[in-house]
């Protein structure tokens, strides 16, 4: 009696305990990453502030600071697509994929936000909707076949790797802090686009693809000035 009282019970118990847990451990994500209480694992590629370096002009310094804050922005996508992405993913192989590129994007984010305070600048105020948003695309694309899953982590950094060399092109050219940052962030993220191609990503559907740039462009006009 005791057997047939104890297991209907519990087994549901537990399961529903699983998913709480779950959602509490992303809302707890979600809050240090907007916060800003992160720390990167790596040294900052941009070394400690030398008094000496050149000093940027108004004009430079505000322009810098854009272009690091969308950097920043992006990072904050990159965690919550990252999570969204592991969270129906199956596949143990996987889900350690996306937690390795994870832990270098919040060494990205920990950089740039370094960056922005350096510039006398912010994040962007809009962060809670680019995480919010980026969140949800992740767990759409985590519900799809693996291929499919990791195509659109690989399309994710191809279109990141080309922002990054447009940021390179447009940073002030005495600025060699932000871009000490950003050539580190190319690398990576170039690593992370050749990974989730090697473990199988396919390529996305051409409307798919576009549909991507659109958003990705929307955020990095909106994140420049708010």
């Amino acid at each position: 009696m005791v057997k047939a009282f104890a297991m209907p019970d519990s087994a549901p118990f537990l399961r529903r305990e699983n998913r709480l847990d779950n959602v509490l451990s992303e809302m707890g994500r979600a809050l240090q990453v907007l916060s800003g209480a992160v720390v990167a694992a790596r040294p900052n590629p941009a070394g400690k502030p030398v008094a000496a370096a050149p000093e940027l002009s108004p004009a430079e310094q505000k322009h810098a600071a854009g272009l690091m804050r969308v950097n920043h922005v992006g990072e904050i996508c990159a965690q919550a697509l990252y999570r969204g992405q592991a969270i129906f993913c199956g596949d143990a192989q996987i889900k350690q994929l996306f937690g390795r590129a994870a832990a270098e994007e919040l060494d990205h984010l920990a950089w740039c936000q370094d960056r922005l305070r350096e510039l006398n600048s912010r994040p962007s105020y809009l962060n809670p909707l680019w995480y919010a948003g980026s969140f949800t695309l992740g767990v759409a694309a985590s519900c799809a076949h693996r291929s499919k899953n990791l195509g659109f982590m690989a399309e994710t950094e191809s279109q990141v790797e080309q922002h990054l060399d447009r940021h390179l092109k447009e940073l002030p050219s005495r600025d060699e802090r932000s871009r000490r940052i950003v050539e580190q962030m190319r690398r990576d993220e170039i690593g992370h686009r050749a990974k989730a191609e090697e473990q199988g990503g396919h390529a996305l559907p051409g409307p798919v693809r576009l549909a991507m740039r659109g958003m990705a462009k929307l955020m990095t006009v909106t994140a420049y000035r708010v």
